[in-house]
């Protein structure tokens, strides 16, 4: 098969089996991905779904059982060790969800090892990481081991030294899965800002609302396959605008921290736009019911009552009390 040069990611009906004992687990099947540069697509779904043995695939960390993945036109599952490690090395940059930071470094020395590794000389290192630190905002945190770093921070090192090697692909599991949520919201918007202003082709998972509802992409993923659009439950239900009665609601600080991103908060039609490229052989109807922007299968605009607004959940008067319920009389 011939590569698609206008893809950065082309995954074509990859499967991955692994052998427990004398049962066949299948933690992907018959998966096709197409990425485009410039995109930053999320992958959903729930604990087990494939999300990250696919993102493996994607960067050559595991082999699929079937099906080939090509980079940048180039098929991938035909290298030999020698080109992954090429590959991972100066094409590919990774963010982890546990930062994967070496903790007897300072934040400079873990992004300027990334350029040592590559072949980079002692100016370009300097140069280049002194940049990265202070693109990500921790120009004044260069010396500063892991440990001394918040979780925002070191998050925000891995990412200085996910791009030092200049990278077309940053593949990023989890990146907020340790950090609360108002500095999940600033690392997206740190992750955005790379998008638009250097062109890089992101590709996260995560099962954070809030980073769902500023991704203009979204691939959901059930039971090892990637989902069509329109059976997209999970997602669906996520970008609801009400919440259950039950959940909490985000903390006020949250809230100020997503209305103050919403200038990269994607638009429904941005979001249809997207599904629509993304599966051209969807209608643009299908494509909004996907996004969630079809008001017959939105949930309604109305705000659901709290519980202490509803009198459903109003408890039985006494009367209705079993005895022992009661409280015992004073004697």
């Amino acid at each position: 098969m011939t590569a698609n040069t206008d893809l950065v990611v082309d995954v074509r009906d990859v499967s991955r089996r692994f052998r427990v004992g004398s049962e066949d687990i299948w933690a992907v099947r018959d998966a096709s991905l197409q990425v485009r540069q410039g995109e930053f697509v999320a992958l959903i779904g729930r604990s087990g779904s494939g999300k990250t043995t696919l993102l493996n695939m994607i960067a050559g960390l595991d082999q699929p059982t079937g099906g080939e993945v090509f980079v940048d036109g180039e098929n991938i599952t035909s290298y030999n060790e020698s080109q992954l490690t090429q590959l991972r090395r100066h094409r590919i940059g990774f963010v982890f969800q546990s930062f994967g930071l070496l903790p007897l470094l300072s934040a400079y020395e873990n992004v300027e090892l990334a350029l040592r590794i590559a072949g980079a000389g002692i100016r370009e290192r300097r140069r280049r990481a002194e940049r990265l630190l202070e693109q990500v905002g921790l120009a004044g945190r260069a010396r500063h081991r892991p440990y001394e770093l918040s979780g925002g921070e070191q998050q925000r090192v891995a990412i200085a030294r996910a791009l030092a090697n200049a990278p077309a692909l940053i593949l990023a599991d989890e990146p907020t899965g340790e950090l609360d949520s108002t500095t999940a919201v600033s690392i997206f918007s740190l992750l955005h800002d790379l998008v638009v202003d250097e062109g890089v082709t992101i590709i996260t998972t995560t099962h954070d609302r809030t980073v769902m509802e500023l991704v203009p992409r979204v691939e959901e993923m059930r039971d090892g396959r990637l989902l069509e659009p329109e059976e997209q439950e999970l997602f669906r239900y996520t970008v609801r605008d009400e919440r259950s009665r039950f959940a909490a609601e985000l903390p006020a600080d949250v809230q100020e921290e997503v209305a103050a991103r919403a200038d990269f908060a994607p638009t429904v039609e941005e979001r249809v736009a997207a599904t629509v490229a993304a599966h051209p052989e969807m209608g643009e109807e299908a494509a909004r019911f996907a996004a969630g922007a079809n008001g017959q299968n939105d949930a309604p605009t109305e705000p659901q009552p709290r519980p202490q607004d509803d009198p459903s959940f109003a408890p039985p008067p006494d009367q209705t009390r079993p005895q022992w319920a009661r409280p015992p009389d004073d004697r």
